[in-house]
């Protein structure tokens, strides 16, 4: 008997560690050096985990053998309450925080108690395609808004009302985006709320990068621009804090609950049934949110990051048919390839074939669900000479690349 995966994963794909990976696997395998820009992991490119979070994580060690409680141990639901308090979300308490193993189990569990078969979603195209995927997973169907790239990559507001259905149950906002690293005006935000107001929308806020701002852009939480829309907030320590490996995340639940109350229990059992989060990184996010902020110091006028951001977007734009509007937040960069000058047919067999001439991962616009095959993202974390070279390496690459 052959057994195959199941019908429930036709249509579900996550480039960033799709295909492309098998092959630089097998070239690293071979004794080849690859540099890995298609995840943002700023581990291997030198910036190390605050050492008050680590010092916490040491001396919690000894309680942390058994189960939390499934939402996560009180100190760190706390911690997360006065972040938002300070942010302006009202009416949140304890019991409205759910810690998470990251992000990205926090996403799978909130829209598997919201889908059903049919059921439609908004995403941003671009989008961080995990969203798309337990979309698809859960039975439901992403209906991907466009963000303009004439537009310093915003969302189109008139296009997300266009697409609204009797079927929508929610919209997603990625903000600072992943991958464009657009930061969304105040007015463009209440925009959005107004929408979701109307059409009684969840809004699905992902704000992982929301302290990654450059050129002192202001972040606004969504979930403190309007206390009568639900919002479902999702931060954690992966990336500003640089402890991606610690899997470290939490979701808020913000505004009126009352018609979500059968909801929010569906939400609380799959809570539960995954037991509890990883116990020993609990015990960091009180440190993280509580103590020095080391971020501050990457992403100001000379910072490592905002230095790092500067050198790649100037030297991608050098390169002949290639442009990229510059990232006001995240750790990314979203290169547009002019058809014109570079005619690519398949992105993805661009990015393979990248990877095995220069031994340079990046990953393709359209596994972020962009629809054409002229993009590419690539992570802005390696050191500024490192970065320079590997642009520069891509540029040489695409002085003579065709595809027939």
């Amino acid at each position: 008997m052959e057994f195959r995966q199941s019908s429930k994963l036709n249509d579900v794909c996550y480039e960033i560690r799709g295909p492309v990976v098998d092959q630089a696997n097998a070239l690293e395998e071979a004794g080849h050096s690859v540099l890995r820009l298609n995840t943002g992991n700023p581990a291997p490119f030198g910036f190390e985990a605050p050492e008050e979070i680590l010092q916490d994580i040491i001396r919690n060690l000894p309680k942390a053998h058994g189960y939390s409680d499934s939402r996560g141990i009180l100190p760190a639901r706390r911690a997360v309450v006065q972040y938002y308090q300070q942010r302006g979300v009202e009416g949140v308490t304890v019991n409205d925080v759910y810690l998470g193993n990251g992000v990205s189990e926090l996403i799978q569990m909130a829209v598997t108690a919201l889908v059903d078969d049919g059921d439609e979603v908004l995403v941003p195209m671009p989008d961080y395609p995990l969203w798309t995927a337990v979309v698809r997973l859960a039975g439901g169907k992403a209906v991907h808004y466009l963000c303009d790239e004439q537009a310093e990559w915003y969302p189109d507001l008139d296009d997300i009302a266009a697409k609204i259905t009797a079927r929508t149950k929610a919209i997603v906002v990625i903000n600072p985006n992943n991958p464009t690293g657009a930061v969304y005006p105040k007015e463009l935000l209440e925009g959005i709320l107004d929408l979701a107001r109307r059409h009684h929308l969840m809004v699905l806020a992902d704000e992982i990068y929301d302290k990654i701002l450059y050129d002192d852009t202001e972040h606004h939480c969504l979930a403190a621009l309007a206390d009568d829309v639900l919002t479902l907030t999702f931060n954690g320590l992966s990336k500003a804090y640089r402890v991606a490996g610690f899997r470290s995340g939490w979701l808020v639940v913000s505004g009126p609950r009352q018609h979500a109350t059968d909801y929010l229990e569906g939400l609380t059992m799959l809570s539960g049934m995954r037991l509890c989060p990883n116990v020993p990184a609990q015990y960091a996010v009180q440190a993280a949110l509580g103590g020095h902020q080391s971020i501050n110091d990457l992403v100001l006028p000379g910072g490592r990051l905002t230095e790092q951001r500067d050198i790649a977007v100037k030297a991608l734009n050098e390169i002949p048919g290639v442009s990229c509007v510059k990232p006001k937040g995240a750790l990314y960069a979203f290169a547009r390839l002019d058809p014109a000058v570079h005619r690519i047919v398949d992105d993805e067999r661009f990015v393979l074939d990248l990877l095995l001439r220069e031994k340079i991962h990046v990953v393709q616009g359209t596994g972020f669900n962009w629809p054409r095959p002229d993009h590419f993202r690539f992570v802005t974390l390696p050191r500024a000479d490192d970065l320079e070279t590997a642009i520069n390496r891509i540029g040489r690459f695409l002085a003579t690349y065709r595809q027939s």
